[in-house]
């Protein structure tokens, strides 16, 4: 009964999102439960609390695009363009296009880039984060960045892993700039 209740919730998923799980059932069939605390992670993922949503999105984003520049990171853009994350900011992110990002856009996207590169410049970025927002914002977008490197990660270590592909958004196509952590 519970694989059964796991492979609908999966299958929604992929056609709610035109995104292929395999990799996902994959773990279904090997052990429900380990795909049971793989979901867990997903609560970290969505914690989002003082921090602007789009600022949010660009860590997320960051941290996705740092394993993946295919599906992955398509989903992540599918995701936030239905919270209504502008196009153009999307566009920017997509492209690492800092000049062409909202200010708090910036800082988010800025920040994941310097701690996936492990730059100094993070504590900087960290204080700034912290007197802008809050503490819980930088809890916030530290969970961005961690939660979207682990599905990319999972997927290319069960063998589900895509080369790199154009990022569709807003119905236009836009090539990732892919930046190796």
């Amino acid at each position: 009964m519970l694989k059964w209740l796991l492979r609908r919730r999966l299958a929604a998923f992929e056609r709610d999102f035109d995104y292929d799980a395999r990799y996902a059932r994959d773990i279904l069939a090997a052990d429900p439960g380990a795909l049971l605390r793989f979901g867990r992670v997903q609560a970290m993922g969505r914690y989002c609390r003082d921090v602007p949503r789009d600022a949010w999105y660009a860590a997320g984003i960051a941290g996705t695009m740092a394993e993946d520049c295919g599906p992955c990171t398509q989903l992540g853009v599918t995701m936030a363009e239905r919270e209504r994350i502008p196009p153009a900011t999307l566009r920017a992110i997509i492209a690492g296009d800092i000049t062409a990002m909202p200010p708090d856009v910036a800082l988010g996207f800025r920040f994941a880039q310097a701690v996936l590169a492990h730059d100094p410049v993070a504590d900087e970025l960290r204080a700034q984060i912290v007197e802008r927002w809050s503490p819980r914002a930088l809890v916030s977008l530290a969970f961005a960045i961690t939660a979207a490197r682990m599905y990319p990660t999972m997927k290319y270590a069960l063998g589900h892993g895509r080369a790199c592909q154009r990022i569709s958004v807003g119905g236009a196509v836009v090539p990732v700039l892919r930046q190796a952590a």
